[in-house]
């Protein structure tokens, strides 16, 4: 990279550093610990070339989807600058700016007239892609226009006009995610909770029942140990507040709890 911008103080992006793998060839991380690190860079060596070089001017850029597997050792080297995602609003925004004319051109069906309703595009966001970014919208916007390229290829018209709801899921098919599960309305032993993923947030609906059995706590689905001993945490809590509660020991003791967090 030095050598193709022909300077020693060049600004280098290294792109995705949280796609680190190590092999027999060798842990690009550690080689990276040393690139980094403002200590030590400036009397850096190559040792492929066996010869020192002062990388202490070049100014390094990285990004990553998620810190979670970038190497501790290497992330305490890193000034941690957290960028925030695409909301809806923006997603919805930038499709119909950008996303959905270009695809339409791409497709050449540009003359057809085709629209995207704003109900479709919040369709396709939700129910089709599940991302901080607009890598997987824009698939998903390709995949749309493909299909009713098809449609004017084969039967010498459009499909539809209009891209609605129904008509992503027509061309699509069903859709992969569901944000909330529409079964429950936060009622009696159904919880919210929110989580942070890769992806962006995610709302999480924690459900509870009692039954009879003999004070035990049954914890099923998705729970990492953080969120086992959360759960344990709270029914200790319970115990220790029975009488703020007006609970009788009786209750407790006779009856299993069951906690689920589905996927």
């Amino acid at each position: 990279s030095l050598k193709q911008s022909n300077s020693a103080n060049p600004i280098i992006m290294l792109d995705e550093i949280d796609k680190l793998g190590s092999d027999h060839r060798g842990d690009p991380a550690a080689a990276l610990l040393e690139v980094l690190d403002l200590e030590q860079n400036d009397a850096f060596v190559d040792h492929y070339l066996g010869v020192h070089f002062d990388l202490s001017k070049v100014i390094f850029i990285a990004n990553a989807n998620s810190l979670d597997t970038v190497p501790l050792a290497l992330r305490d080297r890193l000034e941690i600058i957290p960028v925030s995602g695409y909301s809806e609003d923006e997603k919805l925004e930038i499709a119909q700016r950008f996303l959905i004319p270009k695809q339409v051109k791409e497709a050449g069906i540009d003359k057809t007239g085709l629209q995207f309703s704003r109900s479709g595009i919040v369709e396709l966001i939700r129910g089709y892609t599940r991302e901080s970014g607009l890598r997987g919208l824009e698939k998903q916007i390709a995949a749309v226009c493909r299909k009713l390229a098809r449609s004017v290829a084969e039967e010498k018209r459009v499909l539809t006009r209009r891209v609605q709801p129904t008509v992503v899921q027509r061309l699509l098919g069903v859709p992969r995610y569901q944000r909330l599960p529409q079964a429950h309305s936060g009622g009696v032993g159904v919880s919210f909770g929110l989580a942070y993923t890769q992806f962006g947030g995610e709302v999480l609906t924690i459900e509870t029942n009692l039954l009879p059995g003999a004070g035990k706590l049954m914890l099923t689905g998705q729970l990492g140990e953080v969120m086992q001993e959360s759960a344990q945490a709270a029914l200790s809590y319970i115990r220790s507040r029975m009488s703020d509660f007006r609970l009788k020991p009786a209750v407790l003791k006779n009856n299993d709890f069951h906690i689920h967090i589905p996927q």
